[in-house]
């Protein structure tokens, strides 16, 4: 089956910048040498000069412009237990481009890291709504007794005349809370994208390097959780596990900050709901179609009439109120454009266009005495839409009127020998216009009124003599002169030039949009919650849909004489490919949850589908049309920023590191868990710090320490991936969270 992928990415260790930020000298000496060697100065001394010169680089204050997405994002709920805060950064060096103790370069260390907060740990911040305190960059190099700011010297002017955002930490969460050192260089990498993906959280994968800075803790208790990205430069030394002595607070510079809710007892089960919403589909294929399911049990033995019903029904049919023209009340059947099955042809060859009424789409079941208003209802439904707009109503009663116009003034000449033999040249002139061409040819010669007011041509006396012999054209006749081949040339190139935007608008309203919901689903039974339904489109119910916008300005026997020239015009500009085949609707809880829920439709030879059009009608449906008849579907979670973390039950799905292996680079590896599922332990049982009862929990011991080894080192050595140690980049490919898929087999129906 061919299938897009969902990431084409490369991660790295690091990205190198060309300088890092500092104050740098450029030294150029001159001096004339012989070309055989030695001075050709006497004195031997070299023309010297220098230049000094800065390399800038964000320092105290962030642009919105240098971050790319978030997650969790900011402001979102949910159950993140799993999660590892992340921020992408769209300037990609950023967090290399400051130098520090602990960063080499063979293991460049970052200067930046994401701290997390939960609520009522941040005097600054007890809400954990991600604020912080404006303050001047002396209060924080300098801010005073008991708390301690960063070692920053020789800082320039303009850096101490700004402000910026700061957070004060009580010194112990601070020292159980922040990465060490050795740390550090894990919790950030690079990637290059290489193919562009648009996923959820508004976040585009686009061509180009990113970098990403990853959290070292877990929110593993509900409530409101504060993220801040901070600057650890000039705290060399100071990331230890022990407190600075002497302080009460750390002082840090908050570049970037948001906010969002870990609620544990969140009630969203995406495995579950996806399991849902395809089970009915194991039991009976029908199950998934969109159509009525009667809520009665079927009769064992049901007579003509309930078969008939139930033959509707199993049709995509819903009895709907119907009021005949003679006043009285029945029912009738009336199905959407979105049918379970494929829709038979229309009775009588289709619609045929150029009506004024609805009553041409109407079908009737002569046997069973009742109407079948699908047509009829598209119709209505297309001309109303297109009366409301009224950009498309202008142009389309403008479009009639050129028409009808250039038609008279074609029958006119044609029921006029003299007229129409002086006109031969040029059909659509008249006496105005040949006045005007007269006035050009003498270049001024004659002023504007004397060329209005002079006589017609007079024709050729030959002419005019056989002219006059012949009997004028009869109406029928003059309206027979429409079919000629050059009249119809003429009549063809107006319609054309002023269909304006209508094709466009015709595209639109050919994928349905502007059509209320309940006319493609005109009962809620059959999209009951927490359901997935497939459909196949009803092609003339659109084309009815479409006929209806057509008829607007249709109002003389000459418009819809013309009607079929308009509608030529148009189809010639509209786009082949606007044309839908089938499609699914969701209701779901899982709508509103993944509103970029990832959707890959293959057909029967595995040739990948295109989406035509996306919506949701309700803030829990989902509504998606295909070009094609879909033969397997795959529902899969959006990538959501390749969010990070751990996968159910504590564990990590171990991942391919070697290449040219099987399975290859970036791969789960079946059945590989770490810690392994037969171990007693999990990654929060054995791989958290230890920090006590009142310190913050959910904070990863990464690197060997405290008597046990780290989560790193242990990942390393780890059957199946067998390294002496890892990289950022082999990191992160670990934490790599997989995402939820579901895989569907349609199977067609015929009716």
């Amino acid at each position: 089956m061919t299938m897009q992928p969902d990431l084409d990415i490369t991660f790295l260790d690091h990205l190198r910048p060309k300088a890092t930020a500092g104050t740098y000298k450029v030294v150029v000496d001159q001096a004339l040498k012989k070309s055989g060697g030695g001075s050709l100065d006497p004195s031997n001394a070299a023309i010297s000069t220098e230049k000094a010169f800065e390399i800038r680089a964000p320092q105290f204050v962030l642009d919105r412009g240098s971050l790319h997405a978030f997650y969790p994002a900011p402001g979102a709920s949910g159950d993140f237990t799993r999660v590892l805060p992340h921020i992408t950064l769209s300037r990609a060096p950023l967090p290399w481009e400051r130098e520090q103790r602990w960063s080499r370069a063979s293991r460049r260390a970052p200067w930046l890291a994401l701290l997390v907060f939960r609520e009522g740990e941040l005097p600054d911040d007890p809400e954990a709504l991600g604020e912080g305190v404006q303050r001047s960059v002396p209060d924080l190099v300098t801010p005073g007794d008991r708390i301690l700011g960063p070692e920053l010297t020789d800082l320039p002017e303009t850096a101490l005349a700004g402000k910026c955002t700061t957070i004060d930490v009580p010194v112990a969460l601070f020292s159980a809370l922040v990465p060490r050192e050795e740390e550090m260089y894990y919790l950030a990498h690079g990637r290059k994208v290489t193919e562009p993906r648009l996923l959820a959280d508004g976040e585009m994968f686009t061509k180009g390097e990113f970098s990403v800075l990853t959290a070292n803790r877990f929110p593993r208790d509900a409530g409101n959780y504060a993220v801040h990205l901070v600057s650890f430069e000039g705290f060399n030394g100071r990331l230890g596990p022990t407190p600075p002595p002497g302080y009460d607070h750390v002082r840090l510079a908050s570049l970037w900050s948001w906010s969002f809710r870990c609620d544990t007892d969140a009630a969203f089960d995406a495995k579950a709901i996806l399991e849902n919403l395809v089970a009915p589909g194991s039991e009976k294929a029908e199950k998934l179609e969109l159509r009525l399911v009667p809520e009665a049990a079927t009769p064992p033995a049901p007579d003509a009439a309930q078969r008939v019903a139930l033959e509707r029904l199993r049709l995509g049919y819903v009895p709907v109120p119907h009021r005949v023209l003679s006043g009285e009340r029945t029912y009738a059947w009336y199905r959407g454009p979105l049918t379970p099955v494929t829709a038979p042809p229309v009775p009588g060859g289709g619609q045929g266009g150029g009506h004024t009424t609805a009553d041409h789409a109407l079908i009737y079941d002569q046997e069973h005495g009742l109407f079948d208003v699908s047509y009829a209802t598209a119709w209505t439904l297309g001309r109303t839409i297109a009366l409301a707009d009224p950009q498309y109503a202008t142009e389309a009663t403008h479009a009639r009127r050129e028409l009808a116009n250039t038609a008279a003034r074609f029958m006119a000449r044609s029921a006029d020998p003299v007229r129409c033999a002086a006109a031969l040249d040029d059909p659509d002139d008249g006496r105005n216009l040949r006045a005007l061409r007269e006035l050009a040819r003498d270049r001024g010669g004659r002023t504007l009124v004397d060329a209005l007011t002079a006589p017609l041509r007079t024709p050729d006396p030959q002419l005019r003599t056989a002219a006059a012999r012949r009997p004028r054209m009869s109406r029928a006749d003059a309206r027979a002169a429409l079919a000629g081949e050059r009249a119809q040339a003429v009549l063809s190139t107006v319609a054309a030039r002023n269909t304006g935007t209508m094709p466009g608008w015709l595209d639109r309203l050919g994928l349905l949009r502007g059509v209320p919901f309940p006319y493609l689903v005109p009962d809620a039974r059959m999209l009951p919650p927490e359901s997935l339904r497939f459909f196949r489109i009803d092609e003339a119910w659109i084309d009815a849909l479409v006929d209806g916008a057509n008829s607007v300005g249709l109002h003389t026997s000459m418009d819809r004489r013309l009607a079929p020239l308009l509608r030529q015009a148009t189809a010639a500009h509209r786009s082949p490919s606007s044309k839908p085949r089938a499609g699914l609707l969701i209701r779901s809880a899982l709508v509103p949850a993944w509103p970029e829920i990832r959707i890959f439709a293959t057909d029967k030879d595995g040739n990948a589908l295109t989406e035509l059009r996306r919506d949701h009608p309700d803030q829990d449906v989902l509504l998606c049309l295909f070009d094609g008849v879909p033969d397997h579907v795959v529902l899969r979670e959006p990538g959501q920023g390749i969010h990070f973390g751990i996968d159910a039950g504590d564990q990590i799905n171990l991942r391919q590191l070697k290449e040219n292996a099987q399975p290859p680079l970036g791969a789960s590896l079946t059945g590989k868990d770490f810690p392994p599922r037969t171990s007693e332990d999990t990654v929060f049982s054995a791989y958290l710090r230890r920090n006590g009862e009142d310190g913050p929990n959910g904070v990863l011991h990464l690197l060997d320490g405290e008597g046990r080894p780290g989560l790193v080192r242990s990942l390393a050595q780890a059957p199946g991936i067998d390294l002496d140690d890892l990289h950022p980049a082999q990191l992160a490919v670990q934490f790599v969270n997989a995402p939820l898929e579901q895989h569907l087999t349609v199977l067609g129906h015929q009716p």
